[in-house]
């Protein structure tokens, strides 16, 4: 599903192209991350959203205002394709993931252990969702990225984890947001994936040669 508020940055038919590019890449997200579990990762229909970037805080929270507290990982790419990859978890996933990944082993360490391996846990989760996802993009769009090291940020207020002053106010966003369940355990969350203007143009003439392909 799309929602097209600002169709001057990108045609009918580019949006269509995009969505289906992004399906792609989420399941090769939710495919390599189930390998790693074993359970099973639903990522749904990916929303694509043009906006300006000083209306992307209060977006990311309307979305995520739900959990209340979130814990998140987010991850800068470089190419022709670059921007901001954010994984927001909600509450308590991090403990989930740990139970799934190592079979229940490291919860009974103390507190501070405890907070190193949900660190740990979520940037490995975030690594696969975001590298594959990302990767698969740039793959399909003929593209090479480069990743910084991820940040993460535990169980915070939603309110609080997002500052206007984290974007660049003059600027557009192209953003690509999927929400994704497991099978197992109370984990779910939202992946967006965020480019501005330095990779409109380089974007537009990309999915023109991905459509030509097909025609």
């Amino acid at each position: 599903m799309m929602e097209t508020d600002n169709k001057q940055v990108l045609s009918s038919e580019e949006l269509e192209i995009l969505q289906e590019i992004m399906n792609i890449a989420f399941g090769k997200s939710a495919a390599d991350l189930t390998d790693v579990i074993d359970t099973h990762v639903v990522l749904n229909v990916p929303f694509i959203n043009v906006m300006h970037v000083a209306a992307l805080p209060d977006y990311i929270r309307n979305y995520v205002k739900d959990y209340v507290n979130i814990s998140i990982v987010e991850q800068r790419f470089w190419g022709r394709f670059r921007g901001d990859a954010l994984l927001v978890f909600s509450s308590g996933s991090g403990k989930e993931l740990i139970g799934m990944l190592q079979h229940g082993e490291g919860m009974s360490l103390v507190s501070d252990h405890i907070e190193i391996l949900e660190r740990e846990t979520l940037m490995e989760v975030g690594n696969i969702l975001i590298g594959a996802c990302v990767g698969k993009v740039a793959e399909l769009l003929k593209d090479i990225v480069t990743y910084t090291p991820p940040v993460i940020v535990l169980e915070r207020h939603y309110e609080d984890a997002f500052s206007e002053n984290d974007f660049a106010p003059d600027q557009t966003a192209i953003v690509l947001k999927t929400d994704f369940n497991f099978s197992e355990g109370n984990i779910s969350g939202f992946l967006f994936l965020v480019t501005s203007n330095d990779s409109i143009q380089w974007l537009k003439d990309a999915l023109q040669i991905f459509i030509e392909q097909y025609e």
